[in-house]
This record gives C-alpha cells, structure tokens and sequence, in this order.
C-alpha cells in the first residue's frame, strides 16, 4: 500500500485562500437573500444577518404594491437576454469561422477592423443608435434590444482564437469531399467543437444583456416593456427609500436568474479550460 505523502504547510495555505475567497464572493448574495426575508426595522438594526427571518411576504406585498411588477419585468428581461445571448453566439462563432476556415484577400484587414471597434465604448455611439431607432419609430421595441447584438467584436475575437487550435482543416475538408454544405459543416460539425467556448460566452453575453441598464432606459419608455433593471432602479423612490428589505427582495429576484444560469453552463466552462489545456 502507498503511504500517504504529508499535507505541507503550503497547500493548507492555498485552500485556506481559496475557501477564505470562495465565502467572501458567496458572502454578499448570502447577506442579500437574507435580507429580503428581513423586516426593515431588523435591517436597521443589524445590516447582516446570516440566517433568513419571517418577512419575505409582507416585503413581497410591499413590492407588489408599486411600481415593480416582476412577472412583466422578468419576460421582459428573460426575452432580451436570451435572443441576445443566441444572436450573439451564433453569428459570433459563424463570423470567427468565416474567418478561419475561407481563405480570402481582405481576411486579416476585416479582422484587424473587428479588433478596432473594440475600441469604441459603446456610449460613444448610442446617440447615433438613438437617432436611428427613432427615425423607424423602433423606440418601444425589444427587438432594437436583440439585435444589435449580432455584432459582438469581442466574442468573435474569443471565438476565432479558440477555434484556432480546436478545429481541424482535414474534418472539413472531409465533409466538403462527402458533399456536405458549408451550412451544415457549420451548423454539424464547427458548433459541437465549439461547445464549450459557446456556453462559456453564452454565461457572459446573457449576464451583460440582463444587467443592462443604459440602453433599456434610453430606448424603452412603456412600463410594460419595462426590464428588470429599470424596475430595480425605480426602487429608489417613493416608499422603498424606507423599506429596506422590499429593495432587497427585488435586487434578489433580480440576482437569481444569473445564478441559474451559471450554474446550469458552469461545467462547460471547466471542460473548455480543461479541452484548451489539451495540446495536440
């Protein structure tokens, strides 16, 4: 039988790290969800509290009892998020395979433009994006939410540089010689490959879309179009200035769609460090 080696004082160091940082990132969604349970006297008295009180109906009511409509602001989000989110992988990995698989003259010119929007900030274009959306009377439609994101100079650059090393010339030359269409090539072979990389800025693009603010409230001014984050940014008036625990409750219900769907597409970003970590 092999002996056990002895624990060395360097690897109680670093999981004692990374336990001390793994609570310290979990610790405020903790303190959050606790206190949407909490009443705005006992937050008062006692900011953190790490086990759930008795409140959460009387602040569900409280929140209910506004503006903040959960149901249509959720929808609302959640139908944002996700066309987005498909918008900008799958034309994001189709341009990044246009980019590497077709050989063409102005490939590196297209890319290195690709590279230099990436330089814009995108408030620097928004009153140009405004002015166009109001001109097609497109002001109060989600849509003008969605598809700009078809357009994503970032992911393209993530998904070239990981389609570099994952995916094979002779695959494609191969289906190319058994009469497969390049849609289907794509769609078949170059999507599958590119799994893990796809729901890994799957997680990010939906976390952006359903956290965005700034473009929502320039564009959106119908209620019921209202996303979760312009409900979220209402809270700070009228009588959420006082009830606390109400305001915690909608940053929670908020918060917890992101937390799904991390942990739903978590285990493919593992497999793609861990595929990218694979040298052939």
């Amino acid at each position: 039988m092999r002996k056990k080696r002895p624990i060395s004082v360097l690897t109680v160091i670093i999981y004692a790290v990374c336990i001390f940082l793994a609570v310290l990132s979990v610790l405020p969604f903790w303190i959050m969800f606790m206190n949407a349970t909490r009443s705005t006297t006992e937050i008062q008295q006692h900011a953190i509290a790490f086990l759930p009180s008795t409140h959460v109906m009387k602040n569900l009511g409280i929140l209910l009892g506004k503006s903040f409509n959960p149901a249509v602001g959720f929808m609302n989000s959640l139908l944002i998020s996700v066309g987005a989110t498909a918008c900008a992988v799958y034309f994001s990995t189709m341009t990044a395979y246009g980019l590497i698989v077709y050989s063409w003259r102005f490939r590196k010119p297209f890319f290195s433009f690709i590279m230099a929007i990436m330089m814009i900030p995108a408030q620097v274009t928004m009153i140009g994006f405004y002015q166009m959306v109001y001109r097609i009377h497109m002001t109060n439609h989600l849509a003008m939410l969605i598809l700009p994101a078809i357009a994503s100079p970032s992911m393209v650059f993530f998904m070239r540089q990981y389609m570099l090393p994952a995916l094979s010339m002779e695959i494609i030359q191969a289906a190319r010689i058994d009469g497969a269409g390049e849609f289907y090539i794509f769609n078949k072979i170059a999507l599958p490959i590119m799994k893990p990389a796809i729901a890994t800025q799957a997680i990010f693009s939906f976390v952006t879309s359903w956290n965005n603010l700034f473009t929502p409230l320039v564009l959106l001014t119908d209620k019921s179009k209202y996303t979760m984050p312009i409900m979220v940014s209402l809270l700070r008036g009228d009588i959420y200035k006082t009830e606390y625990g109400s305001v915690y409750l909608g940053l929670a219900l908020t918060v917890l769609p992101l937390i799904v769907v991390y942990l739903l597409l978590s285990k493919y970003i593992i497999a793609g460090v861990a595929l990218g970590g694979v040298k052939g």
